[in-house]
């Protein structure tokens, strides 16, 4: 690689870090927590963020804004559980930046939600390196996609807060072994808080929505120490 596309790629993650930064600091003034999804396409996020806005509606004040390369599929599945839904289409861009998230929360009067949930385009590389100003990054991790992915690709789960194994109703059909992946992700992330959830059952959603609810009493809690 050279030097120049070095320099390149630094000035162009320091200018997201700036602009993260910038993020976090609207995001604490306004009291918003903000938790975003990264995993690979068809690991489940929208499915469980669909449920999640779903079961929040009634007690929390819940957004979500979600990326793809094309398209609108996603936001118009996750507007049905009646939650405000922004989408970021990103055309051959293969993750989010703190600039596009920045753009779509434009106008939006953050101080009205409790939780704004930022779903990423699916990819385990890309969005490893961008950070979007969030105050829970977890990664998730399908039973269909095999055991070794935090081995292939450990930066993303080096990165994440914690990671959410998903579709575990397929764990039988799908033969996955979850002592091996387990073993996984403690080889690359010692320690790493691990929940598992099956949208399509309910299967682990008390304990996912149990951690949100965690996670928006600890910003609570942040902002009136500040």
């Amino acid at each position: 690689m050279s030097p120049r596309i070095v320099e390149v790629r630094r000035n162009v993650l320091a200018k997201n870090d700036a602009l993260a930064a910038r993020l976090r600091r609207t995001f604490a003034a306004a009291g918003t927590c903000v938790i975003s999804l990264v995993a690979s396409p068809g690991a489940g996020k929208t499915a469980l963020l669909a449920e999640t806005l779903r079961s929040l509606r009634s007690r929390r004040r819940a957004a979500a804004v979600v990326g793809d390369l094309a398209t609108e599929n996603d936001a118009a599945r996750l507007r049905e559980s009646g939650a405000p839904v922004r989408q970021i289409t990103t055309g051959t861009v293969c993750h989010l930046d703190a600039e596009m998230v920045g753009r779509a929360l434009e106008g939006w009067d953050l101080a009205s939600l409790d939780c704004l949930f930022i779903e990423n385009v699916g990819n385990l590389v890309c969005p490893a390196a961008y950070d979007l100003g969030e105050d829970v990054r977890a990664v998730l991790l399908s039973v269909t996609e095999g055991e070794d992915k935090p081995l292939k690709y450990p930066v993303i789960f080096n990165g994440a807060d914690l990671a959410v194994i998903t579709k575990t109703d397929l764990i039988g059909p799908a033969g996955y072994d979850e002592a091996l992946a387990r073993r996984y992700l403690d080889a690359v992330r010692p320690g790493l808080e691990v929940l598992r959830v099956s949208a399509k059952t309910g299967e682990g959603m008390p304990a996912w929505l149990a951690r949100v609810e965690a996670a928006l009493v600890q910003k609570r809690t942040a902002g009136l120490r500040a």
